[in-house]
């Protein structure tokens, strides 16, 4: 069966390689008209269908739109967006024009998406009308999506009207599978976020992951709760689905637990995948478990999951949560799949193997060497038998594209510790930088530090991730004062604020520690690892 799903995933480079992919058709175009695409589901729990011929006319429309406003393709337009059927509009617009998409997180403050925006030389924004007050003079062109208004700015329905579907300057541009899609920006431990390109053909990746780890079938219900801002969301709630042409709910809404149980039970939700943080807020909700339930899958990507939650899981939905590895800048490479030909029993801890299409390893701490198996070393991902690799660099940022791969280029270095049992079982031990996860967004502490250190009464700044039960790990920041200035409960207080206001809103340090100084090494780098064992200990 293995070499089935070789074939497969041939068949899916194929498909999406070649100077002549095209993304408006891999992605919509080609599927029937009449298929519904996408379940949009407001707060209130009412619903709209909107199906791919939907969005051929619409997204048409758009796409001359773009053309009319300069752009071209290979340009940048980024959106700040919800959830939303415009959101999928604006998308699907965006790649029929061959520009690239940039995606903005909404809960971004004002000076990160600025730095995004510069970035990617984005020309053009399309912003919810709640989200554009964030914008400034940086943005270029502004285009606001919703009921609002907002000074100079277009509004997207009114660019819909004013174009047709059959203008020529909305045909759909191929840019071949090398063309890129998407520049999304991640966080590491220092230094700017960093840009990863994303070309077309990174769709058979996404693709191959939604049938051999999700197992999603046409029947099936697929709802991914995460938020398009981020690689999970926009790959596996978006790209992926609309590749495979199976119909995928988007609820329109922030998140609450009761609310997620409405929507797995009115809408018979029979695939979902979220973060842990999900699950545990599921898990932690005093109101009643609603009848309906009926899963027959559910994963769990974007940061480790608890043996406890597994066990809630199958107890409480009805079957068991799994496991789910990948990073920005390759998608998922080792999962506890659900596919019938991958299906294993893989012990509580263990995230599973790698996918078809994949070649993954651990290698020894201190050589590009394999690791024995159970050693702890390097997860790390074989670039010359991998054929699903899509990632090559960082987009202008060749040192910390070096850093990333062996001396020889044999190796990408994920930059995640763990161990491979003798089954070839991958077991997630930790992250060998300082990177965040909280509640499955990756947060680079550098960026943190960088605002806090803005006010004018601290020195210097460190933050780590520390354990927490429903987020997985919370921000903690650790904070010397200037000379003659003592911590306080107001001081913290204004530290918070300024990080939800110059950074972003989710990203806020919990607890603010005054400190006398960091603990440093000889050249001057902030100890992390230390502070997080001192507040362990």
């Amino acid at each position: 069966m293995s070499t089935d799903l070789d074939v497969r995933v041939r068949d899916l480079l194929d498909h999406y390689d070649g100077p002549e992919a095209c993304a408006a058709d891999l992605l919509c175009d080609r599927h029937p008209a009449e298929r519904i695409a996408f379940t949009v589901i407001e707060s209130d729990l009412r619903a709209t269908e909107l199906t791919y011929g939907a969005l051929r006319e619409r997204s048409a429309r758009f796409a001359a739109a773009l053309a009319e406003l300069g752009i071209e393709p290979g340009d940048r337009v980024a959106t700040l967006m919800a959830k939303s059927a415009d959101l999928v509009v604006a998308l699907l617009g965006i790649w029929r024009r061959g520009a690239v998409h940039v995606p903005l997180f909404t809960a971004f403050a004002a000076p990160a998406i600025e730095f995004r925006l510069t970035a990617s030389h984005a020309k053009v924004v399309v912003a919810d009308s709640d989200q554009a007050p964030k914008l400034g003079a940086v943005a270029g062109t502004t285009i606001i999506a919703g009921t609002g208004e907002q000074p100079g700015a277009l509004r997207f329905d009114d660019l819909l009207a004013a174009h047709e579907p059959g203008d020529p300057r909305a045909a759909a541009v191929a840019v071949g599978g090398d063309g890129l899609l998407v520049q999304l920006f991640t966080s590491g431990t220092t230094g700017t976020p960093k840009g990863v390109p994303i070309p077309v053909r990174a769709l058979a990746s996404f693709h191959a992951y939604q049938e051999f780890a999700l197992d999603v079938r046409p029947e099936d219900v697929y709802w991914n709760a995460a938020d398009p801002g981020w690689a999970y969301g926009l790959y596996y709630a978006i790209l992926a689905p609309l590749a495979a042409g199976v119909r995928s709910l988007l609820l329109h809404a922030g998140f609450s637990p009761s609310l997620t149980w409405e929507v797995l039970r009115r809408f018979e939700v029979s695939n979902f995948a979220a973060a842990p943080t999900v699950y545990r807020a599921l898990r932690a909700d005093s109101g009643p478990v609603p009848d309906g339930i009926a899963l027959r899958r559910a994963s769990s990507a974007g940061e480790p999951l608890t043996p406890d939650v597994v066990a809630w899981s199958r107890r409480t939905l009805g079957v068991p949560v799994r496991d789910h590895y990948g990073q920005t800048e390759h998608g998922m490479v080792i999962c506890h799949a659900w596919h019938p030909a991958l299906d294993v029993v893989a012990p509580l801890g263990s995230m599973g193997r790698q996918l078809p299409g994949w070649a993954c390893t651990v290698l020894a701490e201190d050589a590009d060497t394999e690791a024995a198996p159970g050693e702890i070393g390097r997860v790390a991902i074989d670039t010359q038998h991998s054929p699903l690799l899509w990632f090559l660099g960082y987009l202008d940022d060749a040192q910390r594209t070096a850093n990333r791969f062996t001396a020889d280029g044999r190796w990408y270095l994920t930059g995640d510790v763990g161990s491979r049992d003798a089954d070839g079982l991958f077991r997630f031990s930790s992250r060998d930088d300082d990177v965040i996860i909280m509640a499955g967004y990756r947060i680079g502490p550098f960026e943190v530090e960088s605002v806090l250190v803005l006010h004018d009464q601290v020195a210097e700044a460190a933050v780590v991730g520390m354990p927490d039960e429903l987020r997985g790990e919370v921000l903690e920041a650790f904070v010397v004062p200037r000379e003659g200035v003592a911590g306080s409960d107001e001081l913290a207080a204004e530290l918070q604020k300024l990080v939800k206001d110059k950074f972003a809103a989710h990203a806020y340090p919990r607890t603010v520690h005054f400190v006398a100084s960091l603990p440093k090494t000889p050249s001057g780098k902030v100890q992390r690892f230390l502070l997080r064992d001192k507040e362990t200990r």
